[in-house]
């Protein structure tokens, strides 16, 4: 098992990964992400080297985005945004499901935002999805506060100490 960068000519497997998390969402009655993913960020992602698949015997089984990017919706300048790596869009297959693979990758991303010299790993979550919260929390992440803005679902803040 491995995790590297994605390229750029592997948009449909990030996308497919996506949308297959989308339905599994959808399926439990969770509408986190009931739309289409948004290619030009992906795009982006792939091109500058933030976007990563863990990969097992040549199979893609999730993808998680790490970048500097400090969403200014939700990242105050008392945050000191810059001490952090920010994870967007982690998905895994549900062929992985029950693994862990997901904190696998957090864990991953964590080590990687301590070898830039980062404090944190930080992420925002949606809303109302309790069970992603508590997740995080089981995953080593703090609850930082809530952002409730009326043209985002997302809004739950967490971060992780590197």
């Amino acid at each position: 098992m491995e995790i590297r960068a994605a390229r750029p000519d592997e948009l449909a497997v990030v996308e497919g990964l996506l949308v297959e998390a989308s339905e599994w969402l959808a399926s439990r009655g969770i509408d986190q992400w009931q739309f289409p993913p948004h290619r030009d960020r992906i795009e982006h992602a792939l091109s500058h080297g933030e976007c990563f698949l863990l990969v097992e015997a040549h199979q893609a089984l999730g993808t998680i985005t790490v970048d500097e990017h400090a969403d200014p919706e939700f990242w105050r300048d008392t945050d000191h945004p810059h001490d952090a790596l920010y994870v967007h869009r982690m998905a895994m297959s549900r062929t992985a499901a029950g693994r862990d693979l997901g904190g696998v990758m957090l864990d991953w991303a964590a080590k990687r935002a301590a070898q830039q010299g980062k404090k944190w790993l930080r992420l925002d979550a949606w809303k109302d999805n309790a069970g992603l919260h508590r997740y995080y929390r089981d995953h080593g992440f703090d609850f930082v506060r809530k952002v409730d803005l009326g043209h985002r679902r997302s809004g739950a803040l967490f971060q992780r100490a590197t």
